[in-house]
């Protein structure tokens, strides 16, 4: 996530603590200024404070990937600022507002990849969403490493895995991009998508790890015991609010020490009730965690 100061401009002293403390935990990686980072509510300037500020604090330790999308001048733009901050690669986002066809979405990727030698992920999610055919044409661009689905669509998930794998002998990955998304880990992982991000990482990494832990260590009692102790209810307060998986995130950084500051518009900060709430889940999921 990405805090802010009291007069609404990033926070990068706090930035910083919030990297260095999740690798210290134990991240895989680091998506800087991507979904949960509130990408939309950043200009240039500040996306590339955000991206800096996170190479600096991962230190080497995990790679920085960070966020690209939007215009495609802005895409392009955002691209070579992360190049010059030092980023490991692009999660390359939907293009703002249009719904363009599968062939366009490809144009797209294309034409973000000409500016970079950047690897990116091609995120499919909101107006984002390819067709088998359009999938296989991305892994013919040699920048393009990963897809990450954000949809949920499973059965077109398993007909791009399907297409992409018999295309191509290419490291290929997909990831698992739904928002909270341990909730859908064992379905993902039945469709042979093991990778995903956590957002829950961001506040709880001690929950976060123990689920980690648990799914791949097939102990599938401590499994169920997270999913619906924890991440079933902080999926259910979740959707109360449109934008609360990032305003949740946000409030669950503050709960646990270090003040991220408020999200910006049009997203809304969690309410004080719900924040109570939030309260309750997290010490649910700590007990669990041991």
């Amino acid at each position: 996530m990405t805090p802010f100061d009291t007069d609404g401009s990033v926070n990068g002293q706090a930035l910083a603590a919030h990297v260095a403390k999740g690798v210290a935990a134990g991240a895989g990686g680091v998506f800087a200024a991507c979904g949960t980072g509130e990408f939309n509510a950043l200009s240039l300037d500040e996306y590339a404070t955000v991206v800096s500020t996170s190479v600096a604090a991962a230190s080497g330790h995990a790679p920085v990937l960070s966020g690209a999308g939007g215009s495609l001048p802005f895409a392009q733009s955002c691209a070579r600022a992360a190049a010059e901050a030092g980023a490991d690669g692009l999660l390359l986002m939907p293009p703002y507002l249009v719904t363009a066809p599968a062939t366009g979405l490809v144009d797209y990727v294309r034409q973000v990849a000409a500016v970079t030698d950047l690897p990116i992920i091609v995120y499919q999610r909101g107006t984002a969403r390819f067709t088998p055919t359009a999938a296989v044409a991305l892994t013919e661009l040699p920048s393009v490493i990963g897809f990450k689905d954000g949809l949920g669509d499973f059965d077109l998930l398993q007909r791009i895995i399907l297409r992409v794998r018999e295309a191509t002998d290419r490291d290929f990955t997909f990831f698992n991009g739904l928002p909270t998304a341990e909730l859908t880990v064992p379905a993902y992982r039945g469709l042979g998508v093991p990778l995903y991000s956590s957002a829950v990482f961001a506040f709880a990494p001690e929950i976060a790890l123990a689920f980690y832990k648990a799914v791949t260590g097939g102990d599938e009692v401590l499994v169920q015991r997270l999913l619906t102790s924890f991440y079933l209810p902080l999926v259910e307060l979740r959707d109360l609010v449109p934008g609360y998986a990032v305003s949740l995130v946000k409030a669950g950084v503050r709960l646990r020490g270090l003040d991220a500051g408020s999200v910006r518009a049009p997203l809304v900060d969690a309410t004080p009730e719900h924040v109570a709430a939030l309260e309750r889940i997290i010490a649910t999921g700590l007990e669990l965690a041991g």
